[in-house]
């Protein structure tokens, strides 16, 4: 399991209100390692294990931005 996915999983488990979702983004560290894993395909290619990295990572983010827009939209 990758890093973000442990933080959106935590983040669940607090019983966040929807406000907090709609707040909720990835620390610095992750956001600084999907970067670097986007580059990296850009100009090198990725791994199959940091392709598989990036590719959760890229569901979880979806997951997320479709939660929030519910979330305002059922405020």
């Amino acid at each position: 399991m990758t890093k973000a996915f442990d933080q959106i999983v935590d983040f669940v488990a607090t019983g966040a209100l929807r406000e907090d979702l709609i707040r909720f983004a990835a620390d610095s560290e992750t956001r600084e390692r999907v970067a670097w894993l986007i580059q990296k395909e850009k100009a090198d290619g990725l791994l199959p294990e940091e392709t598989s990295e990036l590719d959760d990572y890229m569901r979880l983010e979806h997951l997320i931005r479709m939660a929030k827009t519910r979330a305002r939209r059922n405020g």
